[in-house]
């Protein structure tokens, strides 16, 4: 290609690219200067720079746009090219021999006259942009801030002591608000005195006055001030937030503008824990099961952290016997950090379970607070492993039907309650500690009965149903009572008996037999005892040892139910040893337990008699008015010409803020009536704020409805009758 040509062809792509930078340019400073206004320093200098990157690839763009063919449409509107200029850019070894004439005519024409490819400059355009700027840059710094006057000019031959008495206005203000750095949120400034700021965030005040104050500061609603230092015409402080606030810049003299500005806290959040995996709390193993999933979600406000604590419990054992091992496994989350997911699968071997154990699992998270983490739980997820007599049992589920057993307190349990109880004493009144551990005491009485039952005792309190015959008892183990350990069918001291008793029964009953019945499977194959039966069943030296337990129970329900807990543990652990000796027994047969109704009172049937029936008028008490404080000073706002009690007013606000939803919206209308006693707009305002903050009465009970004529006789013949 020509070099002429080549010249004029980059010096075209060259204007174009100026003429772009030079109309954009004035516009990107123009949007700049108006988020430094709006926004912050920090926006305006991103929008200065993602504009300017916006401009040099727009130019860029548009000087690309100048391609060869463009080229070949300029060259060709001049004569000296005749129309065939894109022969300049043709391989010479394609052309024919006219064609590679014309070329070399069409070259060295544009060697003695190179053209002139660069477009005019567009100077209205040009014109219309630095015009806008320079307008825009105009008002975003010199037009009067929200909330600040500007100073008015001193006249000409004014007094020096005129000068000084006109009071100070504020000119300009920043804040720059610093987050914890366990929030991830950069640092920022904003020209507004309100805001709404992490907790614990470090804010800093940067303000200048039109005036000279001698003195500023900053004054907060709840009495707390903080005094503002000078240094080059500009006035610092710095506070940290802890708590939501209303303040005031105060100077001396004092300022034109008086207004209040807010400023709300966010506290952090705790965490929240969310179980993904398995959906129950209580899930129902497989036999041979090795594996346990567990998927767990976790949320945070500013984040969790990447680490959890998976506490694993497991339980084997049953009764008295119940031996707990616990694991912490360190589990490492995935995803996001507001959004945390933790998963793990448990490997029931190398955890030590076996048939009959529950396994329970809890994850506990942090979050990333400083300097002390939150923490929070999940819900107890519990993996309970059958053994093999309960996969027979599920078999049976549809011949033999099982009663849920009922759970009550154990010995050990007992005891964990008393010495609990002891170690809060002194944070309980002496009627509500006499009160649990009269309550300790009568778990214990229950416990004592059920022991008791072995030994042929009766119940308390009720009515021993007769024995019958005609229904045989089953003595399937149950947790309705607490058993020791029980033996094998083949005790010698049991077996006969049990066998010669239940083989003269099948072969004395000439009844026919039901093929799957319920009583012929318990008859053939299970045992069936009354409470007396089962007495007899112990060996001596077992009831020997169970009757001293029952004594140390006792004792212990003598000494928890007088108010006594230290005195009762000594018997509790006695009896607890006892226990633990009875369990060594090969065998213990449980009563079935059946319907206890309790019995008809024939004297309680309604009669038609009115003797002993008291009067049903009730005394009608007055109601105490709630909130006296704020009664009184929402009464007071009522009438124009009393003025209201505005102190009492703040330390009733100071001693009930915990219960108001907005306590900052009630302190700003406190302030605004403080400094125009006799703005009726504020006397309204306050009087609704007060409205929302009373407590709502007790409603009173609704009136009979009046009874029509059959129900008006009805009331007069019972009138008469008394």
């Amino acid at each position: 290609m020509n070099t002429a040509v080549s010249r004029a062809w980059q010096a075209a792509r060259r204007r174009q690219a100026a003429q772009v930078m030079a109309i954009a340019v004035p516009l990107v400073v123009a949007l700049a200067a108006l988020a430094w206004r709006l926004a912050t320093y920090d926006v305006a200098s991103g929008v200065l720079a993602i504009g300017l990157l916006a401009a040099a690839a727009l130019a860029t763009w548009r000087a690309r746009a100048l391609d060869r063919r463009w080229l070949v449409r300029q060259l060709d509107q001049r004569p000296t090219a005749r129309d065939s200029a894109d022969l300049l850019f043709t391989d010479a070894a394609t052309l024919n021999p006219l064609q590679l004439r014309q070329r070399e005519r069409i070259d060295a024409a544009l060697r003695q006259d190179p053209p002139e490819l660069r477009a005019r400059w567009p100077r209205r355009a040009l014109a219309a942009a630095g015009c806008v700027s320079v307008l825009v840059v105009a008002l975003a710094f010199g037009w009067p801030r929200a909330g600040s006057v500007p100073a008015a000019p001193a006249p000409v031959g004014t007094a020096s002591g005129t000068a000084a008495s006109t009071p100070p206005a504020l000119q300009s203000a920043r804040l720059r608000i610093t987050a914890p750095s366990y929030t991830g949120q950069p640092v920022r400034t904003q020209s507004e005195l309100d805001g709404k700021v992490a907790q614990d965030s470090q804010l800093r005040w940067s303000l200048r006055f039109s005036g000279t104050p001698t003195r500023a500061a900053l004054q907060f609603h709840d009495g707390q001030r903080v005094e503002l230092t000078q240094q080059d015409g500009q006035w610092s402080g710095s506070w940290k937030a802890a708590r939501p606030v209303l303040y005031r810049v105060v100077t001396e003299p004092a300022l034109r503008d008086t207004r209040l500005y807010r400023l709300d806290v966010v506290p952090d959040q705790p965490p929240s824990v969310r179980v993904v995996e398995p959906e129950a709390t209580l899930v129902l193993g497989t036999p041979g099961q090795r594996r346990w999933q567990l998927r767990f979600e976790a949320r945070d406000d500013h984040g969790v952290a990447a680490t959890a604590q998976l506490k694993v419990t497991l339980a084997q054992g049953s009764g008295e016997n119940i031996t707990f091992r616990e694991q912490v496994i360190t589990l490492r989350g995935s995803g996001p950090a507001m959004q945390r997911r933790f998963a793990h699968a448990l490997d029931l071997a190398a955890l030590g379970a076996s048939a009959g154990n529950d396994v329970i699992a809890q994850l506990q998270v942090r979050d990333n607070h400083a300097p002390t983490p939150q923490s929070a739980q999940s819900s107890s997820l519990i993996l309970r492993l059958p053994t093999e007599a309960d996969v027979q049992e599920a078999e049976l589920e549809g011949m033999v039907k099982r009663t849920l057993p009922a759970y009550f307190r154990s010995q050990r349990q007992i005891i964990i309650d008393a010495e609990a109880l002891l170690a809060q004493r002194s944070k309980l009144s002496g009627d509500e500690f006499t009160r649990r551990s009269d309550a300790i005491g009568v778990d214990q009485r229950i416990l004592r009965l059920r022991y008791g039952q072995f030994l042929g005792e009766e119940s308390e309190g009720a009515p021993r149903p007769p024995p019958t015959s005609d229904l045989p008892t089953s003595d399937v183990p149950s947790n309705d009572v607490p058993a020791p350990a029980a033996e094998d069918h083949e005790h010698d001291g049991h077996a006969a008996d049990h066998d010669d008793d239940h083989g003269h029964e099948r072969a004395g009953s000439d009844a026919p037999q039901l093929f799957g019945s319920a009583t012929d499977v318990l008859s053939e194959y299970g045992h069936t005892h009354d409470h007396a039966e089962a007495a007899t069943l112990l060996d001596p030296q077992t009831r020997a040892t169970l009757k001293a337990a029952l004594d140390q129970m006792w004792s212990s329900e003598g000494e928890l139910r007088q108010g006594r807990p230290k005195e009762a543990l000594p018997h509790a652990y006695k009896a607890l040893a006892f226990i633990k000796e009875v369990q060594q027994a090969e065998r213990i047969y449980l009563a079935r337990v059946g319907p206890e109704l309790p019995p008809i009172d024939e004297s309680r049937r309604l009669g038609g008699k009115r003797e002993g029936i008291d009067s049903r008028r009730l005394p009608l008490a007055a109601l105490t008015a709630p909130d006296q404080a704020i009664v009184a000073v929402w009464q007071q706002l009522d009438s124009a010409g009393q003025p209201p009690d505005l102190e009492a007013l703040n330390g009733w606000l100071r001693a009930n803020e915990t219960r108001l939803a907005d306590p900052l919206s009630l302190a700003a209308s406190i302030e605004e009536l403080r400094m125009a006693p006799d703005c009726m707009r504020c006397r309204d305002a306050l009087r609704a704020q007060l409205w929302r903050a009373l407590l709502r009465p007790v409603p009173a009970p609704a009136r009979r409805s009046t009874p029509d004529a059959m129900g008006q006789r009805y009331r007069d013949a019972l009138g008469a009758g008394s």
